[in-house]
């Protein structure tokens, strides 16, 4: 089963936008993967002059925002890094059985890899420090480039929700035929992967999704 992959662009981000941020990005990637019979949310963003599509369904809002405050704890303790988090669907099927068990084995047919780049702000210089700028307000200029900052990070995650539009309409042969035309809203089964607390468990936590695909992952 081929696995397809999409590796979204990357974003810089402060802490207090993390939440914000993911959760317009699996929304929208979940909904655009819901079939059956769903009833869209509007939700506008507080920080950006974004507004993206929930699914409505509960389960859902709840496992991404428990995924998000997982990955903002780990943000806590690894400052200014860049990271992904991994969202896949799979399928899953019976292992051939052994005499000892009977296993469920997971093939992943689509993988969303959303790279931040999480930034501490760094605050302007005081007039002390740069003397021939005494006559400019640091407070005014910090305040300019945060809005600046602001402003192309809103741009980005424009660019990364028409990204995500353009492979859904143009990626479809490989999504699995669903179960029932009839049984109201089907959510593909899915997992959201973050980094632990140590990285190379991360590491080899996308090597194992790699081999039980059979198709090479982009790790950039």
């Amino acid at each position: 089963m081929n696995c397809e992959v999409c590796q979204l662009k990357e974003l810089e981000v402060e802490q207090f936008e993390i939440r914000e941020v993911l959760r317009c990005i699996l929304h929208t990637i979940v909904f655009h993967r819901a079939l059956g019979l769903v009833r869209p949310k509007d939700i506008d963003l507080e920080l950006f002059d974004i507004t993206y599509v929930q699914c409505g369904d509960v389960e859902v809002e709840k496992k991404i925002d428990e995924k998000i405050e997982q990955f903002i704890n780990w943000v806590e303790k690894h400052p200014n890094k860049k990271s992904q988090i991994c969202l896949s669907f799979y399928q899953e099927k019976n292992k051939q059985a052994s005499w000892f068990t009977n296993k469920i084995e997971r093939f992943y047919w689509e993988q969303w890899y959303i790279n931040l780049h999480v930034a501490q702000h760094i605050k302007i210089h005081s007039a002390k420090t740069h003397p021939q700028k005494i006559l400019v307000d640091p407070e005014e200029n910090e305040l300019e480039e945060r809005s600046i900052r602001r402003t192309t990070l809103e741009a980005s995650l424009r660019e990364v929700l028409f990204q995500v539009i353009k492979f859904v309409n143009e990626k479809k042969d490989h999504v699995p035929a669903i179960p029932s035309p009839d049984c109201g809203v089907v959510i593909f089964p899915y997992e959201i992967t973050i980094p632990s607390s140590s990285d190379s468990a991360f590491g080899m936590d996308m090597i194992k999704r790699m081999l039980q695909t059979g198709h090479p992952t982009m790790l950039s």
